[in-house]
């Protein structure tokens, strides 16, 4: 039957404890996702053999995840991605953020939702069970205006399908982009993901500058080595984009709608993903600078050990007039969809 476990992760330095929660499901894939960073710690699913892996890059403790690492499995805000020149102008003000990436900004500054503890509490249905995790950003924090109020919901069903729910309110004129930051390798993390085949329902991406900072240019993918239209494997283009693929795709969605934008496919273990979301860009990162990190089992990551899709609004939209708007007001309510599905 379909079942929820808590147990204690451990004790930041600060002295708050870590809940670890165990999602799992009646097909044999289980979900642990902790309250520090609301990170998904592990995804572990059945192969063409029926033999369960874990699919997602991470660490075994707490204190792995306390250190320096590439935001594996994180809840990545109030802003994800990057942020030029770490400002903002809102409603005729300029707003200077935290500067972590240079004179940029990535990911939501230096002490992002990845690095706060949230609170939780669990949910189950005859369909599904969920952990809510919530959080509240205070005015101010890494820059940003307003108290912001994040609640996101991780749930689970028979379908293999692991939603992730985000909503967020706030009290003043703020910016919200909020993503999940997992690292798939499907083929339970063993080698590189260059032999996983993958789709992305985009025909256009947007340029970047030197300091991947987007231009405000949208470019076609024809004929380049972004074209994922048709399902290619990874590695067959990627040496023309060297060190690897990081780049914003422009999903072809008509609405806002929960809609399949990616699928992914390992050969391998005979696992696929899909990518269902209601948000208008996707970040394809082919783990370009993982080199040498010791992860769960004591298992090395290296470079293009894994993928990600981190579904999202485009980077640096506080900027890009052009880009759909990150703006939330007051009385409105930010909501996001993205369900990854599973199969074998």
């Amino acid at each position: 039957m379909m079942n929820i476990e808590k147990q204690s992760f451990g004790t930041t330095p600060e002295g708050k404890e870590v809940l670890k929660y165990t999602l799992s499901n009646n097909q044999g894939m289980e979900v642990d996702i902790i309250s520090y960073g609301a990170i998904i710690t592990a995804i572990r699913v059945p192969d063409s053999r029926n033999e369960p892996g874990d699919v997602v890059l991470g660490f075994d403790t707490l204190e792995e995840y306390l250190g320096d690492h590439p935001y594996f499995g994180a809840m990545v805000g109030r802003v994800c991605n990057r942020v030029g020149k770490s400002r903002f102008e809102l409603e005729g003000r300029i707003f200077h953020i935290t500067a972590n990436e240079g004179a940029n900004q990535l990911h939501g500054g230096k002490n992002g939702f990845d690095k706060q503890v949230w609170t939780t509490y669990s949910h189950k249905t005859p369909d599904q069970i969920s952990l809510m995790l919530g959080y509240e950003s205070a005015d101010g924090e890494e820059g940003y205006p307003g108290s912001l109020l994040v609640e996101v919901e991780y749930s689970l069903n028979d379908k293999n399908e692991l939603g992730i729910s985000c909503r967020a309110k706030t009290d003043k004129p703020t910016h919200v982009n909020l993503t999940n930051h997992s690292y798939f390798n499907l083929n339970s993390c063993e080698g590189n993901i260059l032999g996983h085949e993958m789709m992305i329902a985009a025909g256009s991406i947007t340029e970047l500058d030197g300091e991947s900072i987007p231009t405000g240019k949208i470019l076609l993918v024809d004929s380049t080595a972004y074209d994922f239209r048709l399902s290619t494997e990874i590695g067959e283009r990627i040496d023309q984009v060297e060190p690897g693929y990081d780049i914003n795709y422009v999903l072809d969605m008509k609405q806002r709608e929960l809609t399949r934008v990616a699928a992914v496919h390992d050969p391998e273990s005979g696992r696929s993903m899909e990518v269902l979301t209601t948000l208008p860009g996707i970040q394809l990162y082919t783990s370009n600078y993982v080199n040498g990190i010791r992860g769960k089992g004591g298992k090395v990551y290296e470079k293009h050990s894994a993928v990600c899709l981190e579904t999202q609004f485009f980077p640096d939209s506080p900027n890009q007039p052009k880009f759909p708007s990150t703006v939330l007001l007051p009385g409105e309510e930010y909501s996001a969809i993205t369900v990854y599905r599973f199969s074998h």
